[in-house]
């Protein structure tokens, strides 16, 4: 590119998930397209998200159960975890996946230029390079992502703390853990720490962890935790956050009064925020919320004609699977119009503990709000023949649904597999299915999506007294 302008027919800021799906439909539609990603390719997911997360959550796992599991005749076994070679079999497949599934990926379109810098907005809604150069897009699409979020506790900022990235690369694990927060990352990683040895607390100021689930939800999953040892505070401030002698304290205070925790690290898992500073945007006019999020209509396109905007920087639901489909759809508006909404209804979510936790569409009490004569059936994993032959039955199958259609309308998971069981449920409430088709579906026997069938028929039949493969 030389020193003049630079003209695309799409212009993406953004080399994560929903920038490359934005990348994609256009080099599709026929578009001559730039990225423009200044730090690591990938985004969040790849590189210091769900891709290295899970694969550590699984070696946890493994180590977990040589210890536990609910087979007699089979030996179990401790044994202290190498981090060193658990953390670079970590870094190998993020690279991996980061060379295949973008890198690569882009070389098989010709018409899809990769720009390693970054932008800045101008006021006439060009972006300039940081070495100078100047792009034009037709069309705009803004996917920078979000970072991890630093609640204002005195003295956090100053600890040394980790977040989710720093955490899963430290050198050596720590003998002591406290974790701030209790939402999906935090409690994912806690009980990975925990598992491979250390000493975890985990921090809530929440009145029950994972907040946005059902109550129900919330107490089966501290229940577990707290039985394989972490120690959870709920419903707490904390003050201050102080660090002496390679230890931090952290002072909490609740309706017994305070108390102090110390331990050697603290991780923060507060939520996230878009990446929106220092971008510009103010330049060409494009609207911000309050928590600095790009304001979006239900096409995507931002306040300022011709821009849009995807992924993790509009805001939540911040899933690797919602950016990708937001980069496709907002191209898609950007390139031929706005024909197609943004929509997302029936978004399933996964939190990755041991049980894990799923959920797609409505809880008890967010249907009752809407004034829905609603209908519950809950069915122990007790109940699942695929969980007995397992020998964990720990968690449940929840299902709400409509009285007056008698539609499934939520479904909510405590299981060993609850992710693996969530996407039949999706389809379910996105379909509209009834109590009666989901029950009356086939499912093959010995699987954990059986309890899906069993859940329906528990709102009319005490499953408990059916025979095995029960119609």
């Amino acid at each position: 590119m030389s020193d003049q302008t630079t003209t695309f027919g799409l212009l993406v800021i953004g080399g994560g998930s929903a920038g490359f799906a934005a990348a994609i439909k256009g080099a599709d539609l026929g578009a001559r397209v730039a990225i423009v990603e200044g730090s690591t390719l990938g985004g969040t997911c790849v590189n210091v998200g769900c891709i290295p997360s899970k694969t550590l959550l699984r070696a946890a796992e493994a180590r977990h159960k040589r210890e536990h599991h609910g087979f007699a005749g089979i030996p179990t076994s401790d044994g202290a975890a190498n981090w060193a070679d658990v953390r670079e079999q970590k870094n190998l497949l993020v690279e991996t996946l980061r060379r295949d599934k973008y890198e690569h990926v882009l070389k098989s379109y010709e018409s899809v230029t990769l720009v390693r810098q970054r932008a800045t907005f101008r006021a006439d809604r060009t972006v300039q390079l940081s070495d100078g150069q100047v792009l034009r897009g037709d069309k705009i699409v803004i996917a920078t992502g979000a970072s991890p979020w630093l609640p204002p506790i005195p003295g956090l900022n100053e600890s040394e703390y980790l977040d989710n990235a720093t955490a899963m690369s430290l050198e050596r694990l720590p003998q002591s853990l406290v974790v701030i927060g209790g939402g999906a990352v935090g409690l994912e990683l806690a009980q990975m720490f925990s598992r491979l040895g250390a000493d975890v607390t985990v921090i809530e100021v929440l009145d029950r962890l994972v907040a946005r689930e059902e109550p129900a939800i919330s107490e089966a999953l501290a229940e577990s935790l707290r039985a394989e040892g972490l120690t959870i505070h709920t419903g707490v401030s904390i003050d201050r956050v102080t660090t002496s002698d390679g230890r931090h304290s952290i002072l909490l205070r609740d309706g017994k009064g305070p108390r102090t925790v110390s331990a050697e690290q603290v991780l923060v898992a507060a939520g996230r925020r878009a990446n929106t500073r220092g971008l510009g945007l103010e330049n060409p006019g494009i609207a911000l919320t309050k928590r600095g999020e790009i304001v979006v209509d239900e096409f995507l396109q931002t306040t300022v004609p011709n821009i849009y905007a995807a992924g993790d920087v509009i805001g939540e639901p911040m899933f690797v699977y919602v950016a990708a489909y937001a980069g496709n759809l907002a191209t898609e508006n950007a390139l031929g119009g706005n024909s197609r909404r943004y929509d997302l209804f029936a978004v399933p979510s996964v939190t990755f503990t041991d049980p894990a936790v799923a959920s797609v569409g409505l809880t008890e009490s967010a249907a009752r709000q809407r004034g829905v004569n609603v209908l519950v059936s809950q069915l122990a994993l007790e109940h699942v023949p695929r969980a007995r032959a397992a020998h964990d039955t720990r968690g449940f199958i929840r299902l709400v649904a409509d009285g007056k259609t008698r539609k499934i309308i939520g479904a909510h998971v405590v299981a060993a597999e609850a992710g693996e069981l969530i996407s039949e449920a999706a389809l379910s409430v996105r379909l509209g299915l009834t109590i009666e088709e989901l029950a009356g579906s086939f499912h093959p026997y010995l699987t954990l999506s059986e309890g899906l069938k069993l859940a329906a028929q528990t709102f009319t039949t005490d499953v408990s007294k059916l025979s095995c493969c029960a119609a």
